[in-house]
Formats: structure tokens, C-alpha cells, sequence
């Protein structure tokens, strides 16, 4: 691979880049020209290599007469929704081995939450967004979603917003306690745990679903804070954003609101498990926690899912044309999402969309960073970023990206609503496993 340096807008971009992946590096300088990018990280693994490592920017901007810092090799930062694609995989890793049966009533694991009109809840409904549970009625106290316990309390006594598995609606925060709290009782030990000792170790991720106490002073410091997006005033209104507006005890307005307080850039947060949200890595920790589910379910030797699973993992398990929470068309899968293509419809913009190929699965975070495996291309890929776009899905840094990534290795058009090769139908997914 090439050995990058280069200057732009806000600094400097470093790292590698394989001679076929150029057009993703232009588009990786091009984000800092002239999308406004601060500060960024990108990976991309092709058949379980890395041809793609790059960095750049600013971690924090200067302030107060200061200088700013730059974005460095080992920079992090909360990657908000993508860290749901870590609590999926670590969900499967636990069918795969048997510990979990996805679907099983959510009682088998929990039986405290079958109460209140949640006795038929299933583990998958959980996964994929279809449990009835997107949002807190009860006002979440100053710090609530720091405290696990109690998170998981006031869950267990809600009245579901329709009856378990009857309608589709992202579950963007209540997400880290519902299948959260399923994957901490069935492994015996907090979702941040497991993830640390059966993904990120074996895998050697720098990638941490609450920063563990010994681990704090410096991963901290390392922390690109983030820079929440820049509004439009001119931007027309989303349906998502009407909503939110018009009813304040909406599904949309509990969602956004009902918080207690929540900030990003609180340490308090930084420390806590909340797997629907709060996970903190960079491109490189993103796409490596995909290589596997790119390659058959098996990296380097080890094995995280086995076929059947990896098959599920990719498949839509639930699609609506008008999401309880987004006010938009979704596509999931069983704890990841799947292409969504929403440019063309009225009152959505450009940027509720986030398009990949027809056999990719993975997940976005809010302002636009996103993780994904394609099985049959053989590729993952992993970009974060502290500047947070507008929109629900993924930010046009993103989607440049992601658009250059598909054209490296052939793909040829998108207009389909997913990113396919001329002349071809969607292939069917084959195990690649090493």
C-alpha cells in the first residue's frame, strides 16, 4: 500500500491506501475541501486485508487562542448508532454458539419484562425494531441513561406503544437495555464485557462499549469531542422533524427528547453501557469488527458465527414504508440495517438515505458515521467522524465514501436503491469463510 501525506483544509491527511482504492482517497481529501469535514477516519478490508487506513484533520479545533489538535492514528470518538452493529454481532455470536435463542420469548432470558402488555416480546423483535418499545413514556431522570439498572427498571414496566411485533419503529436509544439487558443475562456478564473479551480482544479492536475504569485517563484524551451539525434554516422540514414539533409526547419527540439531559461529550457517558449508542472507536475498529462477517463468519482462525447465522444476520427480517420513529421508509435485519434508499421521495431528504449493496449489513450513527460487511464482495468498512451531519442516516461525507469504496471494486451504478455491478443480478450469498 501506499504511504499517504497530505495537506488539506483543516490539517493533515495520513495512512495508507492500496493503488486500486485511489478514488477513495481523493474522496477522503475532497470530504475536508469542500464538505466541511473537521476531523475523520476511514478503513476498508477486502478479503480480510486492509487497503484502506486513512486519518486526518482535527480532533479538537482551536479554541481560546489555542491550536488546534490533530486527528492522530489512535484518535476515537463516539460513534453513536454504529455502536449497534457491536451489540447485534455479540447477540449472534451468542445464537451461534447456542447461549441464545433468538426466537425465544424475551422471558426465557428476562422475565421481568413480560408485564404491562409485554408478555409476547421475542428476542428477535428486539433486534429488529418490531418490540414496541422505542421510547420511554416515563420521564427519564437527569443521568438515567448513565444507570443501566435503572434503565432497564423502567423498561420493565412500560405499556408497549403497539402490541410486540405488529409494526416497525427504531428503537435508536431503548435499544442498549432491550436486546442490551437479553445479551447481559444470557452471558452471564455486562454486554460491554463481552464485547471487549469475545470481539475486541481476538480481534484487536480499539473499540470500547463503555470505557472500562483502568482504561479512562487515556482513552479520554485520545477523544475527538463531538461537533453537532451546523443547522439550515432553509432546509425544508423532514417528517421526522413535524413530529417532533407537533406532539411533544410523539414517538419521534420521546425518542429525541426524553433523554434525561443526555450529551455526547459527558464523561459520566463515556464510562456508562449503552449499546444502542455510546460506542467508541474510529474507522479502523469499525471495519476490522466487520472483516469477519465479510469472510464466512471466520478471521484468521477464529470463528465468531457460524454460516446459518452470518445467512440471518444479512437478511431483512422487517421493512415498513413509514418507520414509527423516523417518519421514514427503513429496511433491518436482525439488529443491523440493510440499503435504504429514500432520495426520491417527497418530505425526505437526501440524506435519510444510506445505500449499499444488496448482500451489505450493518448500521449508521447519528450525524453520519457508519460500519458494514458486504459477504459477497468480501469487504468491510468502517468511516467516524466528529462533525455530525444533518439527517437521520448517513451524512454525503459518508455516502461519497462508501459511493467510492463500490466503484473500487466495480460496482457501477446505485440507482437501483443498492449499489450493483452492470449486467448482474443480486448474487445470493456464499460463504466465504477462511
Amino acid at each position: 500500500m501506499n504511504s499517504i501525506d497530505t495537506t488539506v483544509k483543516n490539517g493533515v491527511v495520513r495512512g495508507h491506501c492500496a493503488p486500486a482504492f485511489e478514488q477513495v482517497l481523493n474522496t477522503f481529501v475532497e470530504n475536508f475541501e469542500t464538505r466541511g469535514e473537521i476531523g475523520a477516519s476511514l478503513c476498508i478490508t477486502l478479503e480480510g486485508e486492509t487497503v484502506v487506513d486513512l486519518w486526518g484533520g482535527l480532533a479538537r479545533r482551536p479554541k481560546d487562542g489555542k491550536e488546534g489538535t490533530p486527528w492522530e492514528q489512535d484518535t476515537v470518538c463516539v460513534v453513536f448508532s454504529s455502536t449497534k452493529g457491536a451489540t447485534a454481532l455479540c447477540a449472534h455470536m451468542l445464537a451461534s454458539r447456542g447461549v441464545l435463542d433468538l426466537d425465544a420469548p424475551v422471558t426465557d432470558y428476562w422475565p421481568e419484562y413480560g408485564q404491562a402488555g409485554k408478555e409476547d416480546t421475542r428476542v428477535s423483535m428486539m433486534l429488529d425494531h418490531t418490540a414496541g418499545m422505542p421510547a420511554n413514556r416515563t420521564r427519564v431522570k437527569p443521568g438515567g441513561v448513565s444507570d443501566f439498572d435503572y434503565m432497564t427498571g423502567l423498561l420493565e414496566h412500560e405499556e408497549p406503544f403497539w402490541a410486540p411485533g405488529s409494526r416497525q419503529g427504531y428503537h435508536g436509544l431503548t435499544y442498549a437495555w432491550t436486546i442490551g439487558n437479553v445479551v447481559r443475562r444470557a452471558a452471564g456478564k455486562p454486554l460491554g464485557a463481552y464485547f471487549a473479551e469475545e470481539v475486541a480482544a481476538p480481534l484487536g479492536l480499539d473499540f470500547r462499549i463503555g470505557i472500562p475504569e483502568a482504561d479512562y485517563p487515556e482513552t479520554e484524551k485520545r477523544l475527538a469531542p463531538i461537533i453537532p451539525a451546523s443547522l439550515d434554516p432553509a432546509r425544508p422540514k423532514s417528517k421526522f422533524q413535524e413530529s417532533v414539533e407537533a406532539d411533544p409526547q410523539s414517538i419521534p419527540a420521546l425518542f429525541l427528547l426524553n433523554t434525561g439531559g443526555m450529551t455526547f461529550n459527558d464523561p459520566a457517558l463515556h464510562q456508562a453501557e449503552v449499546g444502542s449508542a455510546n460506542g467508541i472507536t474510529n474507522g479502523r475498529g469499525l471495519a476490522r469488527m466487520y472483516a469477519p462477517l465479510a469472510m464466512g463468519g471466520t478471521l484468521n482462525g477464529t470463528t465468531f458465527v457460524d454460516d446459518v447465522t452470518l445467512s440471518r444476520m444479512g437478511r431483512v427480517s422487517a421493512a415498513t414504508a413509514d418507520d414509527a420513529t423516523l417518519r421514514m421508509p427503513t429496511r433491518f435485519a436482525l439488529g443491523f440495517m440493510k440499503s435504504m434508499d429514500n432520495r426520491k421521495l417527497d418530505n425526505v431528504h437526501s440524506v435519510e438515505s444510506a445505500i449499499l449493496a444488496d448482500a451489505a449489513f450493518g448500521h449508521v450513527g447519528a450525524g453520519g458515521s457508519i460500519g458494514f460487511a458486504d459477504p459477497v464482495a468480501g469487504m468491510s468498512f468502517g468511516y467516524t467522524m466528529n462533525k455530525q451531519g444533518l439527517g437521520l442516516l448517513l451524512n454525503d461525507r459518508g455516502q461519497a465514501l462508501v459511493d467510492a469504496a463500490y466503484s473500487a471494486i466495480g460496482n457501477t451504478s446505485k440507482e437501483s436503491g443498492v449499489w450493483a455491478k452492470a449486467g448482474t443480478t443480486h448474487p445470493q450469498f456464499t460463504s466465504r469463510a477462511r
